[in-house]
């Protein structure tokens, strides 16, 4: 009888808040998102907790943890409430017009090769909705952390997500400047790699991501060493034009330095293809206007290049 009065009571705006506080992991976080004061916030999320009976966060004055009650609630109630709140906007928008928000989780690679065409045409199409764009290159559980979808290469995608290709096919391929390879020699192998320079990736565990290459069914993957570690590709490919070391990346990111000879290809026989850039979500959400406004897009422009490279 208890939880049945709670549940009735409980006011939509307090589940809301408590959303918000478990995906940022932060009462100061979320009241900045919300635009509502730190001690409104907890006050809210408190009133929730006494209502329901529970203890939802773990509290400490350094962080805030989700008890077991909390972490079911974010999961369950999540989504439902994101689709209820978007319902809510919708309901004073003109025929046809798409509304709400579009969080996306996406690697720095995505920005580039996806969003950079995508975005402009997005916004110019649908100006009223909101999109927020989180750049990152660990990858990311949509639905715990509260993204409406992700972007990533397509084996890092568990196979219960819908995904929708955005980019086509590419290599990951190594490449350094010319002034390097005069210095040190070009690796003829990929385990020549471990005497060589290396700007290397952050792997989600920590530490530098081995690199993976491969030839017919063969694959190595080498722990590489080097100067510098980074997630940020901008920086890795401004080490390796400066001569600091050699890089592992998509080939599309470096293509003009390529074109210009300011980086050259080694190992390029050793070179893994990938299908490319994926858009991922939960089969079992139910996709809210401002995504499914954005998969239409990211599928019109797909079939545009596909046909403009068949007819050259």
């Amino acid at each position: 009888m208890r939880y049945t009065w709670a549940v009735s009571f409980t006011p939509l705006n307090a589940l809301s808040s408590f959303i918000a506080v478990a995906r940022r992991r932060s009462f100061a976080a979320a009241a900045r998102d919300l635009g509502v004061s730190t001690s409104a916030l907890s006050q809210s999320v408190r009133q929730l907790e006494e209502r329901l009976g529970v203890t939802l966060l773990t509290r400490t004055s350094r962080s805030v943890a989700l008890t077991e009650a909390g972490q079911r609630l974010l999961e369950n109630a999540g989504p439902a409430v994101d689709q209820a709140l978007e319902s809510l906007k919708t309901v004073s928008a003109r025929p046809g017009e798409v509304t709400g928000r579009l969080k996306l989780s996406v690697p720095s690679a995505a920005v580039p090769l996806v969003l950079a065409r995508l975005l402009p045409r997005f916004v110019e199409r649908h100006p009223s909705v909101a999109v927020d764009v989180h750049v990152e290159d660990r990858f990311v559980d949509v639905v715990k952390e509260g993204y409406d979808a992700g972007i990533r290469l397509v084996e890092a995608i568990a196979r219960d997500m819908v995904h929708v290709q955005l980019s086509g096919p590419c290599r990951v391929v190594v490449a350094a400047a010319p002034s390097y390879l005069e210095r040190r020699g070009a690796p003829l192998k990929p385990t020549d790699l471990l005497d060589h320079d290396c700007i290397g990736l952050h792997a989600t565990s920590g530490g530098p991501l081995p690199w993976e290459l491969g030839r017919g069914k063969k694959t190595w993957r080498v722990p590489v060493r080097g100067p510098v570690v980074s997630n940020d590709p901008a920086l890795r490919r401004a080490l390796a034009l400066a001569g600091s070391g050699i890089i592992y990346t998509l080939e599309p990111l470096i293509a003009d330095e390529l074109a210009r000879g300011r980086l050259r290809l080694v190992l390029e026989t050793y070179a893994p293809d990938v299908p490319g850039l994926f858009l991922y979500f939960p089969t079992r959400a139910q996709v809210g206007s401002p995504l499914r406004a954005f998969v239409e897009l990211a599928q019109e422009v797909s079939a545009r290049q596909k046909r403009s490279l068949r007819s050259t």
